[in-house]
């Protein structure tokens, strides 16, 4: 048995300290938090020093003391007890009739009091470093129940809340998808104990968090931001994304979280804005605009900054620009928190780093993942500089808060569904295809990436060149992710002969969702994968849903820029491109027009990629429809693995074969995709020519005829 430890904020840090050294060497289980929780109260937010939650003990509310002035330690006792039972009442499954179902103990803990003080007739008693033991054994929780003390530790935890829908539901059915889904959000109630350490834990300086779409890096971040704010009221805060529609999302979790701690957020102190902001108001704030209005420099909008940085590098570019015109940065914040890190340029971090005063707090999330490119941001030092202000990444933490926290249990996706978006991201089984002789599409350089994001070796070995199987174990996809349905309902490929079909097929699939299915609007996502053609391609299918009095809407064009599911009496169900899609999950997404992921060369990678991100916004059904031979051969690849128990079979690329992978793969510009094209018709043409007779291989010089041989023959 051994005791987790989250550390907080605390104002008494040697007491903190002492209790932390012997609750290690204590023999129990559960988790002890400093500084945590903070109640609400009519007088405000009121931390409580620190807090032990055992399924043997119940819950051990701390009292610490630095020094030897114990003072009035029953009050502060009573009044810690008192507003922790009232928070924990308004729980209703944590009280039978009139009565807590949990038990709690207070201590006031002061290890440089030479003599403890006895238990008064409630029970307050000042213990010090040798007492301390001795008291925690005299602790029993008679009747204790495991539920109880989950629920409990939800609580505490401020998340129960969180997780759940915004809006009741309402179901009649015990087995329909609207009830199993209401089932889902009450089950993932309780952080695991990484997640709670990456709330609550504070680095001096950067911390990174990384993890898998749906591993809950936004929530730890809204949770952290709020976290932040209730106990450094005073402190600068801003939070920051790519995904526009995030803000909405941000904002609903940081206010429940505040509001729980007892005081509503200041906006003016906690700030969540864009990446790229621009002119017109606080609500179009951004980090870099502001970077340039503090700084008095250029700003540049998205045109201009296309036009001086060229297709694909305009943020990077104008961030870049920013900094280059700056020598000394002005300080505008005490902490910036960045989701979806893998989005940005190494410029951008740098900027907010720039805005930071010292010790430089900057927490950045981001997704191993989302991109599946095979390449992470670079080392923090890397980024930052080895010997810049707040970047220690090094073995001092190896006891204490940790700069560098790995989420890597998926809260969202079934394991069906999270190995699914992998083998097909990867193209773990593609046909193989020359000139690889394989159907890998992409990589990590790295392999011990597989494990960190909760994969493990069944055979084999995760090394260059090697065979290996990976599978996912129940502690990284917990089952009940899964158990609500069977697999062939929470995965389906559906291939059409036409796009008419497509249409059909979906049209009365959303409307069995919302008839007979107990599905609510705002459960139901439907995603084009290609952003060029998503207006075109879902115009027919709202059109057709309209007709049958089904009402819907495209994320950020027929809303604000800012939503992606909109509020209306009567519900309004989703459509988006892949881009607005990142950040967002529902429980039934259907991602349309497949066979454009399907391509045979040029940029697989990226069309993968977005097929990969379209799996991962379900947290319970997936269905991927797709017109054609390019979607019957993606059903193909899904099959294979379903065959294989959704384990993923391999042969680890060496570091050549990677690049080679890259080079196959990559995207192109487009004067590259024009050349390629002009050549292509030059080498059909040339083709044409040598089977018409027209031309015979002989017509070519020698040096020709042995440089088209060793480039397809590899001889020398």
């Amino acid at each position: 048995m051994s005791i987790d430890i989250v550390r907080g904020s605390s104002r008494k840090p040697v007491a903190s300290e002492k209790l932390e050294d012997l609750m290690r060497q204590a023999d129990l289980s559960g988790t002890l938090f400093i500084g945590y929780p903070i109640i609400a109260t009519p007088e405000g937010p009121y931390p409580i020093d620190a807090l032990l939650i055992s399924a043997e003990k119940g819950i051990v509310v701390f009292d610490l003391i630095e020094g030897t002035d114990v003072g009035d330690y029953e009050l502060r006792q009573d009044d810690a007890a008192n507003k922790l039972e009232a928070r924990l009442r308004t729980h209703r499954e944590l009280v039978r009739r009139r009565e807590l179902r949990i038990l709690i103990h207070t201590l006031s803990f002061a290890p440089a009091v030479s003599h403890p003080v006895a238990p008064d007739e409630a029970g307050c008693q000042v213990v010090n470093s040798s007492s301390l033991r001795r008291a925690l054994d005299a602790f029993t929780w008679p009747g204790r129940e495991d539920k109880t003390y989950k629920n409990a530790l939800s609580a505490l935890e401020s998340i129960s809340t969180i997780r759940k829908s915004k809006v009741n539901r309402t179901v009649q059915q015990k087995s329909s998808r609207g009830s199993k889904l209401q089932a889902l959000e009450n089950a993932i109630a309780t952080l695991d104990n990484t997640q709670s350490k990456a709330v609550i834990e504070t680095i001096e300086g950067v911390q990174r968090i990384r993890g898998l779409a749906g591993s809950g890096k936004t929530i730890v971040l809204a949770l952290k931001a709020a976290y932040l704010h209730a106990q450094n009221p005073e402190w600068r805060i801003g939070v920051t994304f790519h995904t526009r529609s995030l803000k909405g999302q941000f904002q609903r979790l940081i206010n429940t979280f505040s509001i729980a701690a007892g005081r509503e957020p200041d906006w003016e102190n906690l700030r969540i804005l864009n990446a790229w902001g621009a002119h017109g108001g606080s609500d179009r704030d951004g980090m870099y605009y502001e970077f340039c209005r503090a700084h008095d420099i250029a700003y540049f909008d998205f045109m201009s900054a296309r036009r001086q940085f060229g297709r694909g590098g305009e943020f990077a570019g104008v961030c870049k620009h920013a900094l280059g015109q700056v020598w000394e940065s002005k300080q505008l914040y005490d902490a910036i928190l960045v989701d979806e890190a893998q989005d940005f340029s190494p410029a951008f971090l740098q900027l907010c780093y720039a805005l930071l005063g010292a010790p430089k707090r900057l927490v950045y999330a981001y997704d191993e993942l989302q991109n599946l490119t095979g390449e992470s941001l670079p080392a923090p030092e890397d980024i930052f500089g080895k010997n810049a202000d707040g970047v220690r990444f090094d073995a001092a933490y190896a006891d204490g808060p940790r700069p560098d926290l790995i989420l890597e249990k998926c809260y969202r996706n079934s394991r069906p569904v999270l190995v699914t978006a992998h083998a097909l991201g990867f193209g773990i089984y593609r046909e193989p295809r020359p000139p690889s002789g394989s159907g890998l599409v992409q990589m990590f350089d790295q392999s011990q990436l597989w494990e960190e994001i909760g994969y493990r070796v069944r055979e084999g070995e995760l090394k260059d060149g090697a065979d290996v199987t990976l599978y996912r174990p129940d502690d990284t996809s917990p089952k009940f992710l899964q158990e609500h349905s069977d697999i062939s309902d929470l995965v389906q490929f559906i291939p059409f002969n036409s796009g008419e079909e497509q249409i059909s097929w979906l049209v009365e699939e959303i409307r069995k969702n919302l008839e007979n299915d107990e599905l609510r609007h705002d459960d139901i996502m439907v995603i084009n994968p290609d952003p060029l053609t998503t207006r075109e391609k879902v115009g027919p299918i709202r059109s057709r849903l309209l007709e049958a009095g089904i009402m819907s809407h495209l994320a950020g064009v027929d809303t604000n820029p800012d939503v992606f599911f909109r509020d209306s009496p009567e519900g309004s169900v989703t459509f988006t491109g892949i881009h607005r899609a990142k950040g967002n999950e529902a429980g039934m997404v259907y991602v349309i027009n497949a066979q454009d992921c399907h391509a045979k060369a040029g940029n697989l990678a990226s069309l993968r990629n977005r097929l990969f991100t379209a799996l991962t916004r379900s947290k319970a059904w997936i269905r991927v429809l797709g017109v054609g031979r390019g979607m019957e051969e993606l059903k193909q690849e899904y099959e294979k693995l379903k065959d294989r128990h959704f384990e993923l079979t391999f042969t680890y690329p060496t570091q050549t074969q990677r690049e080679q992978l890259r080079i196959i793969h990559r995207d192109m510009t487009q004067a590259e995709d024009r050349r390629l094209k002009n050549h292509q018709q030059s080498v059909d043409d040339l083709l044409g020519d040598f089977e018409s007779g027209n031309y015979h291989l002989e017509d070519l010089d020698e040096e020709s005829v042995a440089r088209l041989r060793k480039l397809f023959t590899g001889a020398g």
